[in-house]
């Protein structure tokens, strides 16, 4: 975290600053779209509440057809710019007509570059996963704000930047953050991936990407949420002159965090898996896990470790150090080739993870899939782990059948492929007589 006091005297502000410097200071900091910025909505109705493009027609009488006509749909839609006028209305919480306004931003410009990249958690570890994410940036001298949301369970890490980056380069910075902090607490989950705003390289067709709220916004702020705290989660006493303190990271520093991340293959660290239709990504630009070995552990290993085999691979969690942890999660995790295949056709991705595990935390053990342990074994191999196997599958119960069919040479082919492997799985199509060649090869 940075001292307070080093403020850069060009941007110098504090709590006692003019409003349109602390306006200034804001807009330099949560630079989005500027032709177009979400407003905060609550159903009186319903009590749901959501975020919308703001719009100078909203309820004209005569215009406006909510709710018959959605806005996505509306051919008379006039989005409105982000002004003094509009931060002001946040951070006081009223906009012109004494109505509550909150607002807020859509990160990715329309040249797919972006000024800030923020990472959020929400879950019941927020707290946990946020320091340890600052822990990171410290240890990697990545300057980095911390701030609680606005409901109070959650928080947000920013990253600001000197100057407008490709997305996909802040993506990839904050990728790297995330891969060296569950090196050291794998429970932040794989699913952190899919908390980096902007949320998408590219941006979907016809869309604004993903959106943020933006922080300060006075209700919230009464209550000590969606404001900016210390490592103690404590608010820093005065906002103005911590954000005025914030180094903004230039883009070719970062780059350069990029490209020694990429070399180490340090960034997701998760292998990819083409789809069916070979749309595999070109060598030179598939993603580093393809490319690198993974980095040594270096934290102690125990000499020997047991694999109880049933339904999954168990291992318990009490001899396994968090980077070794980290590892086995990410042995059952590949990226989704959906969420790939969507960017490039610049449609959504929201339903969409990046990346899909398939390990399960139980407390106590591990569980990784079955199919994983040649992989476990080699890298046990490669740890010098010796393991233990205890072999608790169950054997079922013998019948006393015979079968009389005759399989087809296409059936023999992939029974005889199948029965090579103690485990597996035959994909083929409809009719192809799966279940016939599972009743005949019964072992």
């Amino acid at each position: 975290m940075h001292d307070v006091s080093r403020s850069n005297p060009s941007i110098a502000v504090d709590r006692h600053s003019p409003v349109a410097a602390k306006i200034a200071l804001f807009r330099a900091l949560f630079r989005g779209r500027a032709g177009v910025y979400p407003r905060r909505f609550e159903s009186h109705r319903t009590g749901l509440a959501g975020y919308a493009p703001a719009c100078g027609n909203e309820w004209v009488p005569g215009i406006c057809e909510k709710p018959r006509i959605k806005c996505g749909d509306c051919p008379h839609r006039a989005f409105l710019p982000v002004t003094d006028e509009v931060i002001q209305w946040h951070l006081s919480g009223k906009d012109g007509q004494n109505k509550d306004f909150v607002a807020g931003v859509y990160p990715m410009l329309e040249d797919e570059t972006c000024h800030f990249l923020a990472i959020d958690f929400d879950n019941e570890s927020w707290r946990d996963d946020v320091q340890a994410v600052m822990a990171t940036c410290r240890r990697l001298e990545i300057p980095a704000a911390l701030e609680r949301s606005r409901s109070g369970n959650g928080g947000h890490v920013w990253l600001f930047f000197a100057e407008a980056v490709p997305a996909t380069i802040a993506r990839k910075a904050g990728s790297f953050i995330l891969t060296e902090t569950m090196e050291h607490r794998p429970e932040l989950g794989l699913a952190s991936y899919d908390r980096l705003f902007p949320n998408q390289d590219t941006l979907p067709r016809g869309g604004f990407g993903n959106l943020i709220a933006l922080p300060l916004q006075k209700v919230p702020r009464m209550n000590g949420n969606s404001v900016f705290v210390d490592d103690e989660l404590n608010p820093w006493p005065d906002q103005w002159a911590f954000l005025s303190s914030m180094e903004h990271i230039p883009k070719a520093r970062l780059e350069a965090i990029v490209r020694d991340a990429e070399s180490r293959g340090r960034v997701t660290g998760v292998r990819f898996v083409h789809g069916e239709d070979g749309d595999e990504p070109e060598q030179w630009n598939s993603p580093p896990s393809r490319k690198h070995r993974e980095a040594p552990i270096m934290a102690p290993l125990p000499s020997e470790a047991e694999l109880v085999l049933g339904d999954q691979i168990y291992l318990s969690n009490d001899c396994l150090p968090p980077p070794l942890r980290n590892r086995l999660l990410r042995l059952a995790a590949f990226q989704n080739p959906e969420f790939y295949r969507a960017q490039a056709m610049r449609l959504p991705t929201y339903d969409k993870p990046r990346i899909i595990g398939c390990a399960e935390d139980l407390g106590s053990h591990i569980g990784l899939p079955r199919g994983c342990l040649d992989e476990l074994l080699s890298l046990f191999k490669d740890l010098k782990i010796k393991p233990r196997i205890r072999d608790e599958r169950m054997a079922g119960r013998p019948i006393d059948v015979n079968f009389t069919g005759t399989l087809r040479q296409e059936q023999e082919t992939a029974a005889a492929a199948m029965l090579a492997h103690d485990t597996g799985v035959l994909a083929a199509t409809t009719a192809f007589g799966k279940t016939v060649i599972a009743a005949q090869h019964r072992r």
